[in-house]
């Protein structure tokens, strides 16, 4: 495997004593040199970075400066990224501000059945609220949409296509360049829900060919509560918020400057991981986890989505004959998740499987182990161990 960077030799503080963290994808830790870089902002360096005195000038200078990290990362210029509070705002402004921005009486829009709630109910909104057409496509059993189910919903109606680059329970990476060809030859717009995607893997806005793709801070060692929407220049959109003007007219609020700039450090860091091969470092221990296990529970493990099309940390697999919510309930070393949800005491199919074909039973035995900066390869020994004494009857 490859040698973990010598920065990341020091565990997390936040990860210190507990269980193995193998939850990425839902959130992930706070890089301490985030943190650092964002202190100063929420206390000495407290000014309006839209007044015009002394105490202004740093806010100011540093909230363009983080503008311009998150952009160097996507490939983007620093005036097409604005500041959102959350990945789910990034992609209401998208969808919303597409569709009310469009004069089409009765507009198009087009999605597909595992992405994020965030997009599918704003899409449900758009349809109640403003009159908009909406179509879902089917993916396939990798979880990935199929181009030509794309270029069949397309029509003179479609104002925008809305397809995340990364499924955030399989790691599934879409065809969005091949989505975002197509949608242009129509017309249309193609936003892209970046969350898991970035960071994780290059991400460049010109070569996908997307207009208006999601960034989100929480999932690249960044807090909670700071995104950004990524606007290729000549895009119209509707605000999302009205008022004083902030972020180009688009989202009025006087900006946080100390998540900005936690949102910059963390995209210039995820750059230089990815420059020094920490996906491959990633990759190579998620492999050897489901090697583990397959050997150690063998005939019974089951990859979910593809092997090859999918983000390098993520692992997501149903072990015969043991549901994955039991499973993590008896394996408390082990902090991950399922893509099941409970009501009232019965557990549903994640309908991210459920969409990619899998039958109740296997969906309901699946386990979602997600890796990241802080993963070692004694975490991995840990959790195939656990794991596998766990699925054992």
């Amino acid at each position: 495997m490859t040698a973990r960077p010598s920065l990341h030799t020091i565990p997390h503080p936040g990860l210190a004593g507990g269980p193995v963290y193998l939850d990425y994808n839902a959130t992930t830790p706070v890089d301490p040199r985030v943190a650092e870089a964002m202190l100063p902002h929420l206390t000495d360096l407290f000014g309006n970075p839209s007044s015009s005195h002394p105490y202004s000038e740093q806010p100011r200078a540093a909230l363009e400066q983080a503008r311009g990290q998150v952009a160097a990362l996507i490939g983007a210029r620093p005036r097409e990224v604005l500041f959102t509070a959350s990945g789910s705002e990034a992609d209401l402004l998208a969808l919303r501000g597409a569709v009310l921005a469009d004069d089409r009486p009765r507009p198009h829009v087009i999605t597909q059945a595992t992405e994020h709630p965030a997009v599918l109910q704003t899409c449900h909104a758009l349809q109640r609220l403003h009159g908009a057409r909406v179509t879902v496509l089917p993916v396939d059993g990798d979880g990935l949409v199929e181009p030509a189910a794309l270029a069949a919903a397309l029509d003179e109606d479609t104002v925008l296509v809305s397809v995340m680059a990364a499924n955030n329970e399989t790691g599934a990476l879409q065809p969005i360049s091949d989505l975002a060809a197509l949608a242009h030859q129509h017309g249309a717009l193609l936003h892209c829900d970046a969350a898991q995607a970035v960071g994780k893997i290059g991400v460049d806005v010109e070569a996908l060919g997307v207009d208006l793709l999601t960034v989100v801070g929480h999932k690249m060692y960044a807090p909670k509560g700071v995104g950004a929407l990524y606007i290729r220049d000549g895009v119209e959109l509707e605000p999302v918020v009205y008022g004083g003007g902030q972020e180009r007219g688009l989202r009025a609020g006087t900006e946080n400057v100390a998540l900005a700039v936690a949102l910059g450090t963390a995209a210039e860091l995820a750059a230089r991981d990815l420059a020094s091969g920490e996906p491959a470092r990633l990759a190579a221990l998620r492999d050897g986890l489901h090697q583990r296990l397959a050997h150690g529970l063998p005939g019974r493990v089951h990859l979910n989505g593809s092997a090859e099309r999918r983000l390098p940390n993520t692992l997501n697999v149903s072990i015969d004959g043991v549901l994955g919510h039991d499973l993590l309930t008896v394996a408390p070393e082990i902090a991950a998740s399922t893509g099941s949800a409970c009501h009232s005491g019965t557990h549903t199919p994640s309908p991210v499987l459920t969409a990619m074909g899998l039958d109740a039973d296997h969906a309901l035995a699946a386990v979602r182990l997600s890796l990241g900066r802080w993963s070692t390869p004694t975490d991995i020994d840990t959790a195939a161990t656990t794991l596998i004494k766990a699925s054992i009857p």
